[in-house]
Order: structure tokens, then sequence, then C-alpha cells
């Protein structure tokens, strides 16, 4: 298989585990669909507030394992091979290209008319899949958990801990973030603007004072 059809593989691949809608098909078994209750996300927190937390666990866990798998496996034997071949920035751009896919196949998923989640679980997975990201996901996922527990909101801790991501990242990795990690930067920006975009409506409800909490009576508009 020669080189851009390798690449082509990997991001399909990387697509079709992303766009896999674990939260609708966890709801589809509990006979209900997620998208007509609640915030009508197919998201973890939307299955967890309609079918239950343990349902909504589940599915958090599974959405960042969508997004860690394919990524991860790219990075453990794609990666080190291209960097062998083309030197460590050209494997460093492929394999962000393989890390977008898991994240537009939740946002976009073909198996839904495209119309998918806000990737947040996703991403974290993703993110805990690159080398050179691992310590700070990790440190963000905590502030998201810490966050949560302090508002009962998932729509403020999970922008809060975005937000924090990529300004942590910035600092912790000036040296690398504007030269070799250039690719690995460009990625980070646009995909804590694509969530905090996606998170818009949560903020007018938020505005509104209307907008869901966890452990609270579910609301359905």
């Amino acid at each position: 298989m020669t080189g851009v059809w390798m690449v082509v593989a990997w991001f399909a691949g990387g697509y079709l585990v992303g766009s896999v809608p674990f939260g609708w098909l966890i709801g589809q078994m509990r006979g209900v669909d997620i998208r007509e209750h609640g915030s009508r996300n197919i998201g973890a927190t939307n299955c967890g507030r309609v079918c239950g937390a343990p349902w909504g666990v589940l599915a958090f866990v599974l959405d960042v394992a969508k997004g860690f798998l394919p990524v991860f496996l790219a990075a453990t034997y794609w990666a080190p091979m291209q960097a062998e071949a083309h030197g460590s920035r050209a494997a460093i751009l492929l394999l962000v290209a393989v890390a977008v896919a898991p994240i537009l196949g939740h946002v976009f998923p073909v198996w839904l008319r495209f119309r998918g989640g806000k990737a947040v679980s996703t991403s974290l997975g993703v993110l805990a899949a690159l080398p050179m990201l691992q310590w700070m996901a990790l440190a963000a996922f905590g502030l998201w958990v810490m966050m949560v527990l302090l508002t009962r909101y998932v729509s403020v801790a999970s922008s809060v801990a975005a937000v924090v991501f990529v300004g942590g990242y910035l600092v912790f990795e000036s040296a690398k973030a504007w030269d070799d990690y250039l690719p690995v930067t460009v990625f980070v920006i646009v995909l804590v603007a694509t969530v905090l975009v996606r998170h818009r409506s949560n903020y007018a409800r938020l505005m509104k004072g209307t907008e869901n909490r966890l452990w609270a009576k579910r609301k359905d508009k």
C-alpha cells in the first residue's frame, strides 16, 4: 500500500471508529432515542441524564476509548515508521491527521446523518493518546472532574478544562509549540475552538438559567 493510501486508510479507520454513536446506541438498547430528550445530544452526559448515571459512565468510557484507540495504534506502530522514513516532523503531521479523524466521526457520524455530539469525551481520548499531550490531557481531565463536582454543569467544566488545556500546552511546550510541534499546536487550537463553539447553546441556557445540572431532575425543554 502506497503512502497516500496508507494515510487514507488510517484516517478512514479513525473516522469510522469515532463515528460509532455509543450514547445513542445505549439509548436504543434502553428503548429510548436520547436525541428526543434532555439536551437532545448523543453524548455521554445526555445519555446519563436520560438512561441513568451508570449508562452515562459507560457511554463516557466508550467515547473516550474510541478516540484513544486509533490514535494510540497510529502513535505506537505507524508514526515511528514514518519518522524513520520521512523525519519526525512528517510523522507528527501524519499523526495529527489521524487524530482529527475520530473527532470528526463523533461530531459528524455517517450513521446519524452527520448529526453528532460535542466530542469532548472523544477528544479527551485523542489527546491522551498523543505522546506530547498525554500529561496535559490527564491534568485537564482532573480539572474537569473538579469543576463538575463544584458546579454540576458539564458544559462549564468542559469549557474551563478546554481553555486551561490549550493555555497550559502553550506555556509548558512553548519551546516546541511553534516549531517541531506546529501541526499539534494548530490542531489543539482548532479543537478547543470547536469545543467552545459546539457549546454555544449551553452558554445560552446558562445565561437564561435553564441549563441542566447533573444530579438534578431532568428537563426535556
